[in-house]
């Protein structure tokens, strides 16, 4: 580890931000939890709770305490809604640096009616903007970390592998010069969830060109598998497993299914390809990134944080093939196109010493295993997606498999 910092961690309850917290703790960093348990309420409004029998934070604080001898702080706050609040305890805190999960993270919830779009936007852009606002307001020397998605991007590459967040162009002047120019590779948000991660940027690129601020963006994939080796230790510490339609994400919902006996459901033809990272390697790169930050006066570092891609019906048939479980095809929720490529730049990561996990039997096989020991707690009526992009599309719910 290079040097210990003092890390506040906002959305450290959640499925990216606790083991990132416990991560981080156990590299030797001092964390400090923000969080207004928000994930928690959703999942009572929804009526599905996580797989996994996740504890109330204050017992996964003090359990993490009893098993590796380091202490977690913790500020229950809504930093979306208490400005002053965010501000005291940044004041207070001095920290070195800020990861930033305090966003409302699934796509299919951010489009499931007018309000949780609304509750989306509100969220997700007061949030980032609350914390860069509060960064310049205390003077101090912060470097925040944010966690953004490759959706950003949209799901098309123009022939050419994405690029980490900025695209060189050439441009002809009305004299006729040619000159060359560097901007954000253009967006294409997918979901009014992608859509605020867009707007973050914007945000991000202001605030470093006007106050200088230190800020890295990562564009992360599909977060697949469960356990990081912190959250291994012991029970009280365990990670969320989501498998419902709006929040469970797309392997580990497959891995799901077929463990309680549930149809593998594709979406529409399965020829959608997506960026994925485990776990692991997600809470990797956000210690990596901390350990790597842009220099003064440089501009926002923007990393594509995923490993691999995958397209959905290849994955259906891993699946398939591990579990014996049945596969059936869907209507498809979302508004998107039946069939795409993805080829996506990672060189970053890589450079900073990065080394992927990568999809194989035997970890899927461990997130296979956790679905089938909590399987008696699944709720089998929140698995189908519910939550459609038009008004006029009806939920994909599976009658007759199709193998």
């Amino acid at each position: 580890m290079k040097n210990k910092k003092k890390i506040l961690i906002m959305g450290g309850d959640g499925f990216c931000g606790w083991p990132a917290s416990l991560h981080l703790s156990q590299s030797g960093h001092e964390v400090v939890i923000l969080d207004n348990l928000s994930r928690r309420k959703i999942d009572e409004e929804l009526g599905a709770e996580s797989l996994t029998p996740i504890q109330p934070i204050e017992t996964r604080i003090k359990a993490w305490k009893e098993v590796s001898g380091k202490s977690i702080g913790y500020h229950h706050v809504d930093i979306a809604a208490d400005y002053d609040a965010l501000l005291n305890i940044i004041n207070e805190e001095k920290p070195d640096a800020i990861v930033h999960y305090a966003e409302q993270r699934a796509a299919p919830y951010s489009m499931k009616s007018p309000r949780h779009k609304r509750y989306t936007v509100n969220n997700n852009i007061n949030a980032t903007h609350n914390i860069l606002c509060a960064i310049v307001e205390s003077g101090l020397d912060i470097h925040l970390v944010h966690l953004g998605t490759m959706g950003v991007y949209g799901y098309g590459t123009a022939g050419m592998k994405i690029p980490e967040g900025y695209l060189d162009i050439e441009v002809q002047t009305e004299d006729g010069n040619r000159v060359e120019q560097q901007i954000l590779y253009p967006t294409n948000p997918g979901s009014i969830y992608h859509m605020t991660k867009s707007q973050d940027q914007l945000l991000f690129q202001y605030y470093n060109k006007n106050d200088q601020l230190q800020i890295t963006d990562l564009h992360q994939g599909i977060v697949w598998g469960t356990h990081t080796k912190e959250t291994n230790l012991d029970e009280r510490l365990i990670n969320r497993f989501d498998y419902d339609g709006d929040y469970g994400t797309v392997l580990n919902r497959f891995l799901m299914q077929a463990a309680v006996g549930y149809p593998i459901t594709v979406h529409g033809s399965g020829g959608q390809t997506r960026a994925f990272i485990h776990i692991q390697d997600s809470v990797r790169c956000i210690e990596l990134a901390i350990e790597n930050p842009p220099e003064p006066e440089e501009r926002v570092m923007i990393f594509n944080q995923m490993t691999e891609t995958h397209r959905v019906r290849d994955l259906a048939n891993l699946v398939s093939e591990l579990t014996g479980g049945e596969i059936a095809y869907v209507s498809n929720p979302r508004k998107e196109a039946d069939e795409n490529e993805l080829h996506v730049k990672n060189d970053l990561f890589l450079s900073k010493g990065l080394n992927p996990t990568t999809l194989e039997e035997g970890l899927l096989r461990e997130v296979s295993s956790i679905a089938e020991k909590y399987a008696y707690r699944a709720d089998h009526s929140k698995i189908p997606a519910t939550s459609t992009w038009t008004k006029e599309q009806k939920p994909g719910v599976p009658k007759d498999p199709v193998k």
